[in-house]
This record gives C-alpha cells, structure tokens and sequence, in this order.
C-alpha cells in the first residue's frame, strides 16, 4: 500500500483545509516539456496588467523532486521525513502570521513552511535521483481559473495515494528504516510571473535554481505574495518502500538527473 503525508496551508485569502487535498486556464504555459508554440497565443495578456512585487498576474507551479534516502536516515530526527512531518503536526493554519508581522519583521506561516521544505530539498541536493516541473500563469482577472488549477493539481496528486495521514509523535520506534526513494512534491500559486519553474530535472543546477527561486520569492512582502501552498511526500511509514514499478507508473514525468 502506498500511503503518503500532506501538509497544507493556505493563505488568509485563500479556504484551507488542513491535512487534506485542496477540492484547487490562461493559455500561456511554461514547463520542463518542450512547447514550440508557447507564447503565441493571446500574446497581449500580459500587456494591461498591472505590476507587482513579482511582476504580473498569477502563477500556478509544481515541483517535484526524487531522492535516495538510506535506511539510516528514515528514523533520524534529522532527516527530511522528520522535518516535514513536524510542519504538518503543528503547522496551525488558525494563525496565519508570525506575532511581529504587523511590525515589518515576521513572515507568514505559510511562506515559512515554503521556504524551509525548499531549503530542505536543497540541502539533499546530492542525494537527488529525479526532478520536475511545470507552470502555468494566468491574468488577475482570471484568480478563479488558477485556484481551480490549483486544487486540480493537488488532487492528482492525492489520488496516487490510498490513504493521507500525519502519524503520531509517540508512534511505535523503529531502529532503522528500510533505504528507499522518496518523492517530495510542492504545489504552489504564487502572485506574479517571476518565479521560476522551468527545467527542474534538466540538470542539477537548473533543479538547484527552481528551488531557490521559490524559496526567495514565497517570502517576499512578509509571504503576502504566496496565495496557497500543498505538499506530499512519499513514502511515509519508515517501514515503507518506494519501488521503481511505483516511480515509473505515478511520477512518469519525473526526469532522471
């Protein structure tokens, strides 16, 4: 059985639903396939809008990264599957803001969690196998289109999983894992169209820049530019193994690094 864990936050503007896929389409995309024709349609979308903090418009992104994980590190406090499993176990979606964020000092929770699930992504950069990504951007006036994208993305995701749980603190100890691969995976929409979420997988650096891009931008003007936020991650018992029968029928996109 292949079960994953999710945490979810959403912004103040945005419904949330803690701990569960979100129930979220302009013309111009931009992912690590090769489109010949992007751009060509409705080439004026972007002319009339209005700037902000991270250009125009919004965009809806995925990011997807495989990593080795030995069987050392699937019970190490350390390690990735410890780090993410905190966020989702007290990452309260209630309280939205960091207490000095009508100061000019804290940041959203929301972009917190963002920023520290990229940084560490980036921090395992030598244990990467594969990675991913796509986008799509739509105009202002188009803000129902890219939550619905959004929550599309999101349940495609889930439903490769029979069940989605956050497992107790206290839960029964396990000495050491069984090594296995690990797929990590962000869905995002972010205000703007700077962001960068091309060619993850197309080699380590340009993985390296996706990350670190949304990584910078998901805090910008204290995280207000950050609509919503989701990720999965599999597998999630230390028990549990990801085989490559799994990783090729539900991650076909991902691209060997």
């Amino acid at each position: 059985m292949k079960t994953a864990m999710i945490t979810t936050l959403f912004s103040v503007a945005t419904p949330s639903m803690a701990f569960a896929p979100a129930f979220p389409t302009a013309r111009t995309a931009t992912s690590t396939e090769l489109n010949l024709f992007d751009g060509f349609e409705n080439p004026l979308d972007k002319v009339f809008e209005e700037e902000g903090p991270l250009g125009k418009g919004i965009t809806v992104g995925k990011v997807q990264v495989a990593i080795n994980v030995p069987g050392s590190e699937r019970t190490s406090k350390d390690s990735i599957f410890a780090k993410l499993a905190q966020h989702a176990r007290t990452d309260d979606t209630n309280s939205g803001y960091d207490d000095d964020y009508e100061d000019g000092y804290g940041d959203s929770k929301l972009s917190k969690m963002c920023h520290d699930v990229c940084l560490t992504l980036m921090r395992q950069s030598d244990s990467w196998t594969a990675a991913c990504s796509e986008s799509e951007w739509f105009k202002e006036s188009d803000a129902g289109k890219a939550e619905s994208l959004y929550n599309q993305w999101a349940d495609r995701e889930a439903s490769k999983f029979e069940k989605e749980y956050i497992p107790e603190e206290d839960g029964a100890e396990v000495k050491e894992g069984a090594p296995t691969v690990a797929i990590v995976s962000l869905i995002v929409e972010i205000q703007g169209d700077e962001t960068n979420f091309d060619r993850a997988g197309y080699s380590f650096a340009d993985t390296k820049a996706v990350l670190s891009s949304l990584a910078s931008d998901c805090r910008v003007e204290g995280g207000d530019c950050l609509n919503a936020v989701e990720v999965f991650w599999t597998p999630s018992e230390p028990t549990e193994v990801l085989t490559e029968r799994d990783t090729i029928v539900d991650f076909p996109e991902l691209i060997t690094l």
